[in-house]
Protein backbone atom coordinates (compact mmCIF):
# COMPACT_ATOMS: atom_id res chain seq x y z
CA UNK A 1 0.00 0.00 0.00
CA UNK A 2 1.28 3.38 -0.73
CA UNK A 3 1.82 6.12 1.79
CA UNK A 4 2.22 9.66 1.19
CA UNK A 5 5.92 10.59 1.72
CA UNK A 6 6.19 14.55 3.89
CA UNK A 7 6.25 17.67 1.42
CA UNK A 8 8.25 21.01 2.12
CA UNK A 9 6.09 23.45 2.52
CA UNK A 10 4.50 24.82 0.14
CA UNK A 11 2.31 27.77 -0.57
CA UNK A 12 0.21 27.81 -3.44
CA UNK A 13 -2.23 25.09 -4.79
CA UNK A 14 -0.54 25.08 -7.93
CA UNK A 15 2.55 24.10 -6.47
CA UNK A 16 1.17 21.58 -4.02
CA UNK A 17 -0.48 20.21 -7.38
CA UNK A 18 3.00 19.54 -8.88
CA UNK A 19 5.03 18.54 -6.41
CA UNK A 20 2.30 15.56 -5.32
CA UNK A 21 1.67 14.68 -8.89
CA UNK A 22 3.72 11.64 -9.69
CA UNK A 23 2.68 10.23 -6.29
CA UNK A 24 -1.24 10.59 -7.19
CA UNK A 25 -0.35 9.07 -10.00
CA UNK A 26 1.46 6.19 -8.83
CA UNK A 27 -1.68 6.14 -6.13
CA UNK A 28 -4.27 5.63 -8.71
CA UNK A 29 -2.43 3.17 -11.19
CA UNK A 30 -1.61 1.08 -7.41
CA UNK A 31 -5.68 0.88 -7.40
CA UNK A 32 -5.93 0.41 -11.51
CA UNK A 33 -8.61 2.71 -12.19
CA UNK A 34 -8.66 3.51 -15.76
CA UNK A 35 -7.18 6.54 -16.99
CA UNK A 36 -10.31 7.41 -18.55
CA UNK A 37 -11.78 7.09 -14.64
CA UNK A 38 -8.92 8.39 -13.34
CA UNK A 39 -9.13 11.97 -14.31
CA UNK A 40 -12.89 12.01 -12.51
CA UNK A 41 -11.57 10.41 -9.21
CA UNK A 42 -8.89 12.89 -9.42
CA UNK A 43 -10.73 16.15 -9.93
CA UNK A 44 -13.74 14.62 -7.33
CA UNK A 45 -11.12 14.33 -4.37
CA UNK A 46 -8.96 17.97 -5.80
CA UNK A 47 -12.11 20.11 -5.92
CA UNK A 48 -12.83 18.91 -2.15
CA UNK A 49 -9.24 19.85 -1.12
CA UNK A 50 -9.20 23.41 -2.70
CA UNK A 51 -13.01 23.77 -1.14
CA UNK A 52 -10.88 23.11 2.00
CA UNK A 53 -7.49 24.05 1.42
CA UNK A 54 -7.53 27.23 4.38
CA UNK A 55 -8.29 24.90 6.75
CA UNK A 56 -6.91 21.36 5.88
CA UNK A 57 -3.40 21.03 8.34
CA UNK A 58 -1.50 18.15 6.15
CA UNK A 59 -3.52 18.85 2.70
CA UNK A 60 -0.94 15.95 1.59
CA UNK A 61 -2.06 13.60 3.40
CA UNK A 62 -5.84 14.71 3.21
CA UNK A 63 -5.70 14.58 -0.58
CA UNK A 64 -4.15 10.75 -0.55
CA UNK A 65 -7.30 9.62 1.87
CA UNK A 66 -9.43 11.35 0.37
CA UNK A 67 -8.27 9.60 -3.52
CA UNK A 68 -8.17 6.65 -1.76
CA UNK A 69 -11.74 6.52 -0.26
CA UNK A 70 -13.21 7.94 -3.95
CA UNK A 71 -10.96 4.48 -5.54
CA UNK A 72 -12.73 2.56 -3.28
CA UNK A 73 -16.12 4.46 -3.84
CA UNK A 74 -15.37 3.85 -7.86
CA UNK A 75 -14.88 -0.28 -7.45
CA UNK A 76 -17.74 -0.40 -5.25
CA UNK A 77 -20.13 1.08 -7.65
CA UNK A 78 -18.17 -0.62 -10.68
CA UNK A 79 -19.51 -3.92 -8.89
CA UNK A 80 -23.43 -2.77 -8.84
CA UNK A 81 -23.07 -2.02 -12.58
CA UNK A 82 -22.28 -5.62 -12.71
CA UNK A 83 -25.34 -6.83 -10.39
CA UNK A 84 -27.84 -4.88 -12.31
CA UNK A 85 -26.96 -6.90 -15.01
CA UNK A 86 -29.77 -8.74 -13.86
CA UNK A 87 -32.28 -6.10 -14.48
CA UNK A 88 -35.54 -6.19 -11.53
CA UNK A 89 -37.73 -4.85 -14.66
CA UNK A 90 -36.77 -7.80 -16.49
CA UNK A 91 -37.78 -10.45 -13.37
CA UNK A 92 -40.89 -7.87 -12.61
CA UNK A 93 -41.97 -8.83 -16.48
CA UNK A 94 -41.30 -12.50 -15.80
CA UNK A 95 -43.47 -12.93 -13.04
CA UNK A 96 -46.37 -10.84 -14.04
CA UNK A 97 -49.45 -13.56 -15.34
CA UNK A 98 -49.50 -13.96 -19.08
CA UNK A 99 -49.91 -16.33 -21.80
CA UNK A 100 -46.65 -18.27 -22.44
CA UNK A 101 -44.69 -17.86 -25.53
CA UNK A 102 -41.96 -19.49 -26.50
CA UNK A 103 -39.84 -17.00 -25.91
CA UNK A 104 -40.92 -16.36 -22.58
CA UNK A 105 -40.52 -20.26 -21.79
CA UNK A 106 -37.68 -20.73 -22.96
CA UNK A 107 -36.04 -17.51 -20.65
CA UNK A 108 -38.32 -19.13 -18.07
CA UNK A 109 -36.52 -22.04 -18.32
CA UNK A 110 -33.34 -20.81 -18.82
CA UNK A 111 -33.43 -18.71 -15.80
CA UNK A 112 -34.45 -21.74 -13.66
CA UNK A 113 -31.37 -23.52 -14.77
CA UNK A 114 -29.32 -20.59 -13.53
CA UNK A 115 -31.41 -20.50 -9.76
CA UNK A 116 -30.23 -24.23 -9.22
CA UNK A 117 -26.94 -23.40 -9.11
CA UNK A 118 -27.13 -20.56 -6.50
CA UNK A 119 -27.41 -21.38 -3.00
CA UNK A 120 -30.76 -22.19 -1.93
CA UNK A 121 -31.10 -19.42 0.54
CA UNK A 122 -30.80 -16.82 -2.72
CA UNK A 123 -32.94 -18.80 -5.08
CA UNK A 124 -36.00 -18.50 -2.34
CA UNK A 125 -35.82 -15.36 -2.16
CA UNK A 126 -35.31 -14.81 -5.94
CA UNK A 127 -38.53 -16.90 -6.53
CA UNK A 128 -40.66 -15.85 -3.78
CA UNK A 129 -39.86 -12.31 -4.84
CA UNK A 130 -39.77 -12.22 -8.56
CA UNK A 131 -41.45 -15.39 -9.93
CA UNK A 132 -43.97 -15.53 -7.54
CA UNK A 133 -44.72 -11.33 -7.05
CA UNK A 134 -44.06 -11.05 -3.06
CA UNK A 135 -43.59 -7.98 -1.53
CA UNK A 136 -39.80 -7.45 -0.18
CA UNK A 137 -42.02 -7.48 3.40
CA UNK A 138 -44.02 -10.40 2.56
CA UNK A 139 -40.18 -12.29 1.48
CA UNK A 140 -38.92 -11.41 4.75
CA UNK A 141 -41.42 -12.38 6.84
CA UNK A 142 -41.88 -16.09 5.15
CA UNK A 143 -38.02 -16.57 4.71
CA UNK A 144 -37.64 -15.17 8.80
CA UNK A 145 -35.55 -11.90 8.15
CA UNK A 146 -35.67 -8.82 8.90
CA UNK A 147 -37.28 -6.58 6.74
CA UNK A 148 -34.58 -3.87 6.76
CA UNK A 149 -32.03 -6.55 5.66
CA UNK A 150 -34.30 -7.97 2.85
CA UNK A 151 -32.96 -5.06 0.43
CA UNK A 152 -29.54 -6.46 1.08
CA UNK A 153 -29.74 -9.86 1.10
CA UNK A 154 -32.02 -9.53 -2.58
CA UNK A 155 -29.05 -7.33 -3.68
CA UNK A 156 -26.76 -9.97 -3.04
CA UNK A 157 -29.22 -13.02 -4.38
CA UNK A 158 -28.89 -11.07 -7.30
CA UNK A 159 -25.01 -10.73 -7.68
CA UNK A 160 -25.05 -14.36 -7.38
CA UNK A 161 -27.41 -14.79 -10.10
CA UNK A 162 -25.51 -12.30 -12.27
CA UNK A 163 -22.01 -14.46 -11.59
CA UNK A 164 -23.94 -17.31 -13.08
CA UNK A 165 -25.66 -15.59 -16.55
CA UNK A 166 -21.92 -14.31 -16.73
CA UNK A 167 -20.44 -17.60 -15.99
CA UNK A 168 -22.64 -19.12 -18.72
CA UNK A 169 -22.38 -16.74 -21.48
CA UNK A 170 -25.75 -14.96 -21.54
CA UNK A 171 -24.44 -11.88 -20.86
CA UNK A 172 -21.22 -10.10 -21.68
CA UNK A 173 -18.42 -10.57 -19.70
CA UNK A 174 -16.87 -6.94 -17.77
CA UNK A 175 -13.57 -6.65 -16.53
CA UNK A 176 -12.72 -7.66 -13.40
CA UNK A 177 -12.79 -5.37 -10.42
CA UNK A 178 -9.51 -4.29 -8.22
CA UNK A 179 -9.34 -6.98 -5.77
CA UNK A 180 -7.78 -4.87 -2.93
CA UNK A 181 -10.57 -2.21 -3.56
CA UNK A 182 -12.91 -4.46 -0.62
Amino acid sequence: MLTPEPTETVTTFEDFLKAVEPKLKRLLTHYHIPSDDAEDVLQQALLALLYRWERVRDPESWLFGTVKRHCLMYWRTYRRRIYNAVDSTLLELLSAPMAPSQERTDMICDLESLLDRIPRRCRAVLRLRFRLGYEPTEVAQMLGYRESSIGKITTRCLAALSRELLASGLIESLPEPDPESG
